[in-house]
């Protein structure tokens, strides 16, 4: 079984009283000693998914298991426990107590889940030693660099030893020369034992990782030819959360472009007439499907291009419509 399993998960919520689905039915498996990165496009999910694994958030269907644990099933001292001692979570923003020294930050996880404050003081030295930090130890946040907080926030997250390590953009507040420790400590972190998942724009983390999770895939341009498509009346010619390569144009007919309601039904978004297109926002942004394309009451026929060959056709014009 792998380190980290995610098996049908799905998140629904409310935009503007549409129902929004970033993941619909998503499995994962992540293994123990690896260091993945979560890529895509902002607003994708990579940091939802960051809260779902660290049970900050909770999917509306679906389980996510870490180390044989059902993390989806916990509840009261249980999940206490699991948000305590299964995961560090390593933020943007450090999210470091100001009026704390380095010590103190890393020792004060291991006193509030029980840990004696000898043991926890001693743990601590040996954390920050590890960083690189033995001597920064008594500062406080505000008189150390964004590198050195950086790095007290991967000693505190490591202080109770978790299976699973998520960090959200780690690399985002810190400039350059800052970021080169950093990075080093993050590639450190995954060892067997171990799941470390950060989600980054950061490119220089690339080449480090062992996987890397494409959560909106931007598609390739197309060298196929054009696709023709026959819908009858209410045929679905794609759904809502779909990944898509193609820009649709309308030959004969009508399509509806709806969009899911919160608590139910519909509402139609827009119906394109021949010579008019639709789906355009996926394939050009490496987003998901909008709004389900289905064919209207008389049905539809519609051929799908890649962005580029619409543009050849179109003298580059795009950006009336969504989905």
């Amino acid at each position: 079984m792998a380190h980290v399993q995610i098996r049908d998960l799905v998140v629904e919520y409310s935009s503007g009283g549409y129902a929004v689905r970033p993941f619909d039915g998503y499995d994962l498996d992540l293994e123990s000693g690896e260091m993945v990165l979560l890529l895509g496009a902002s607003g994708s999910g990579k940091s939802t998914l960051l809260s779902i694994l660290g049970s900050l958030l909770t999917p509306t269907s679906g389980t996510v298991t870490v180390g044989g644990t059902e993390v989806t099933a916990l509840a009261g001292r249980d999940l206490m426990r699991y948000r305590q001692r299964g995961l560090g979570f390593i933020f943007q923003g450090f999210n470091l107590i100001a009026s704390l020294t380095a010590r103190e930050n890393v020792i004060l996880p291991m006193v509030t889940a029980g840990v004696s404050r000898r043991d926890a003081a001693a743990r601590a030295d040996e954390l920050l030693a590890m960083v690189g930090l033995a001597e920064r130890a008594r500062h406080r946040p505000g008189a150390m660099s964004g590198g050195q907080q950086q790095r007290v926030a991967i000693a505190r997250a490591l202080a109770l030893e978790p299976p699973l390590i998520i960090a959200d953009e780690p690399t985002a507040s810190l400039d350059y020369i800052q970021v080169d420790a950093v990075i080093r400590h993050l590639r450190d972190l995954a060892a067997p034992g171990r799941t470390v998942v950060i989600a980054t724009h950061d490119e220089r983390l690339v080449p480090l990782a062992d996987r890397l999770v494409e959560l909106t895939p931007r598609a390739a341009p197309s060298e196929h030819a054009s696709e023709r498509r026959e819908l009858g009346a209410g045929e679905v010619l794609f759904r809502q959360g779909d990944r898509g390569e193609l820009v649709y144009e309308v030959e004969t007919g009508a399509v509806e472009v709806v969009r899911a309601l919160v608590g139910g039904g519909e509402e139609i978004l827009q119906v394109v007439a021949p010579g008019g297109y639709f789906g355009e926002l996926a394939p050009v942004f490496g987003l998901a499907r909008a709004g389900t394309a289905r064919g209207g009451p008389a049905g539809a026929v519609v051929t799908g291009y890649s962005v580029r060959e619409f543009r050849d056709r179109h003298g580059g014009a795009l950006g009336r419509h969504g989905s």
